[in-house]
């Protein structure tokens, strides 16, 4: 009867930080969301999923789901720095506007060249979530939710 409780609590202290972190405001969301190494995922649908809303991990796995093997599916890029690799230089996150359990936010920074991409939040399990990534400029503005094919 104690074996289960024992794995349970062993779990949770090897449990990546990130993933038992509730973020109590959306600017500790996105600072920890830009120190986070996405290369050290697991099968979650994204290696940012414990940043994600339930939503957002919800169409990123039916995206998965209906991709065959071998082929990326609809996102081939990684959202958080808008390219293929590089990283996150000089970030600046702008100030939340919030309403209702939901919050927009400007995030800038450099990956090669200066990028803008505009976050919405949204309040969920006691803490702030990714709900929606856009980057507005260049030749092809995107956002996860219509590249995804949910644009709520």
């Amino acid at each position: 009867m104690r074996l289960p409780a024992l794995a349970l609590a062993l779990s949770a202290l090897i449990a990546p930080p990130a993933f038992a972190e509730t973020f109590k405001t959306p600017k500790a969301l996105l600072q920890a969301l830009y120190s986070f190494d996405a290369a050290s995922s697991d099968d979650s649908p994204s290696p940012y999923s414990a940043f994600f809303s339930d939503h957002l991990n919800k169409i990123l796995q039916a995206d998965l789901d209906k991709t065959a093997e071998g082929d990326v599916g609809a996102i081939d890029f990684d959202p958080v720095i808008a390219g293929q690799d590089g990283e996150a230089s000089d970030l600046r996150i702008g100030q939340p506007i919030l309403l209702n359990g939901r919050a927009e936010v400007e995030v800038q920074f450099r990956n090669g060249e200066n990028v803008t991409l505009y976050y919405r939040l949204v309040k969920e399990h006691g803490g702030w979530k990714v709900e929606d990534i856009a980057n507005q400029q260049g030749e092809e503005p995107w956002s996860l939710s219509a590249l995804l094919g949910d644009e709520e």
